[in-house]
């Protein structure tokens, strides 16, 4: 089975700020500090190593704090998530359509979402439907220790051996094309979020695309890598 991973933010879907709202709305609810993530560059982090940097900079312990502001960024999620800014990058139906009819391929997530989190992200879009699992913020607060973890979820999923070095990982920062070479796995940038094609290259991706809008052009260059 080839295993093609994504990530979700700048990826499959821009949620209108959903996400960086609900981070600041947490920390406002639980140490009442206004716009705390103001500075903090989230692009490719995980959640935890996100809410962590936020924590260091305005002082403050993650001794039982860490998880009653998850609790509020997930509830203040939920309604966030519902804005009309919110959209799924073009072309990408088509893709997980085309993808879930393959033989012997799987789709997964490879996020730094926590896993609760990126289902609220995904359910508006009904996307979750094409993802059955994958590897999450919630798993490791290091981007670069998922790939396994998301090969051994699917490798006991579907009770079939997944070679990690023919995984496929497709994201929109220097992040993603990282946590997939270090295991000699193959990525794929897509510019559809902060980064450059030209930073995407520099980063290392074995293949850049400004974005979906051709998917059938998209998949077939899939296909031909793995």
């Amino acid at each position: 089975m080839k295993l093609i991973l994504f990530d979700i933010d700048g990826t499959l879907i821009d949620s209108g700020g959903a996400g960086v709202r609900s981070l600041n709305l947490a920390f406002k609810k639980v140490f009442s500090i206004e716009n705390a993530f103001k500075g903090i560059s989230m692009a490719g982090k995980t959640d935890s190593q996100i809410i962590k940097e936020c924590l260091q900079k305005h002082g403050l312990s993650e001794n039982g704090e860490f998880g009653t502001v998850i609790e509020a960024y997930l509830y203040h999620l939920r309604i966030e998530i519902n804005n009309n800014k919110k959209h799924v990058k073009p072309g990408i139906y088509d893709i997980l359509n085309s993808l879930s009819q393959t033989k012997n391929v799987s789709t997964g997530l490879l996020t730094g979402n926590i896993e609760k989190g990126a289902r609220i992200k995904l359910e508006p879009f009904r996307l979750n439907e094409f993802f059955p699992t994958g590897a999450f913020g919630s798993d490791h607060e290091d981007r670069n220790q998922l790939l396994p973890i998301a090969v051994k979820r699917f490798t006991n999923l579907y009770k079939t051996g997944i070679d990690i070095k023919k995984c496929m990982v497709i994201g929109d920062t220097p992040r993603d094309v990282e946590c997939a070479h270090i295991y000699g796995a193959i990525s794929i940038g897509v510019a559809t979020g902060p980064y450059s094609i030209e930073e995407l290259i520099e980063a290392g991706a074995d293949y850049v695309v400004q974005n979906f809008s051709k998917p059938y052009d998209f998949l077939e260059t899939i296909f031909n890598l793995i």
